[in-house]
């Protein structure tokens, strides 16, 4: 397993693959397999069966994961940036946009 530097709630911009260019918000991240769901990118069609949650069944869209190695971090000013760490004076451990030195 890689280290994700990404964390539920970042705004990403989606830098390789299908849907290179779209941005979204992170949904969840599945440590182990290295992948994360973005609100809003790499949607499919799911059948669904009827259930107590859908009783009328039928066909759902919904987000799939995609591999965090092709999502960036979005900076403030909105473009796509790594992510590096450090420690402040305090002693916390922070996480910090390489392009412009901004703490996350």
């Amino acid at each position: 397993m890689m280290k994700i530097k990404i964390k539920k709630d970042d705004k990403v911009l989606v830098i390789a693959g299908e849907h290179k260019g779209s941005e979204g918000k992170v949904v969840k991240i599945i440590r182990e397999k290295n992948r994360a769901i973005v609100e809003g990118v790499n949607l499919i069609k799911k059948h669904t069966k009827p259930s107590a949650q859908n009783p009328q069944g039928g066909i759902i869209e919904k987000e799939a994961a995609i591999h965090v190695s092709n999502l960036s971090l979005v900076s403030s000013e909105g473009n796509a940036t790594r992510v590096g760490f450090r420690i402040e004076e305090d002693g916390k451990k922070v996480r910090f946009a390489k392009k412009n030195n901004e703490v996350v």
